[in-house]
């Protein structure tokens, strides 16, 4: 019951659903409220399939796809680098550039703002050191799931109470945030690709 909790409450902070809040009611701001939920819903289950694929396949896959752990935080961090640029310097249709009423699909819901690379690799790390242990691991990744799909779910209670302009300028403040978190992201893997070439 220990491992399961301390790996939800890894799991849980590094999905960050309160500093992804801000991204879902920007990329989501041009759909119906009453369709809003729906489209979080659908987005929160497509990010929970892949990452528990990732949990009991994730190493096998990047594998056979010959496709380098370092590999998939770089790509996670350009794409969170130019959704970061959009949020900053916004243009009609919002972050990704959608239509008014299209809705997003996959990206960047949920993947990689749910199921981000960080979450994948935690997941694959915690796969490879104790694989006798995958019914907890995923105990431990819904429970880490649930509690961010549940404050995901508030984004319209969120934008109710920020009101547009409150919601433009978080969402800038967290646009600045994200370009550090996604530059971070590929300096990691950038790192982490060196020193495996290197050793």
């Amino acid at each position: 019951m220990t491992d399961i909790l301390a790996a939800a409450t890894m799991l849980f902070l590094i999905m960050d659903p309160l500093g992804n809040l801000p991204i879902f009611m920007s990329v989501l701001k041009g759909i119906e409220p009453k369709r809003k939920t729906k489209v979080v819903l659908r987005e929160l289950l497509i990010a929970l399939m892949i990452l528990m694929v990732f949990l009991h396949s994730g190493q096998a896959l990047l594998d056979f796809l010959r496709i380098e752990q370092e590999t998939v935080s770089i790509a996670g961090g350009i794409i969170l680098f130019i959704i970061a640029l959009k949020m900053i310097f916004p243009k009609p249709g919002g972050v990704m550039n959608l239509p008014p009423g299209e809705e997003p699909f996959i990206v960047p819901l949920a993947v990689p703002m749910i199921a981000g690379p960080s979450t994948m690799a935690a997941l694959i790390l915690l796969a490879n050191q104790e694989p006798q242990q995958m019914t907890q691991w995923s105990l431990a990744l819904f429970a880490a799931w649930l509690a961010s799909a549940l404050i995901l779910l508030m984004s319209n209670r969120v934008h109710r109470w920020l009101g547009e302009k409150g919601l433009r300028a978080i969402e800038r403040l967290m646009g600045m945030i994200l370009v550090m978190i996604a530059i971070q992201m590929l300096l990691n893997g950038v790192s982490s690709y060196a020193k495996h070439i290197i050793a």
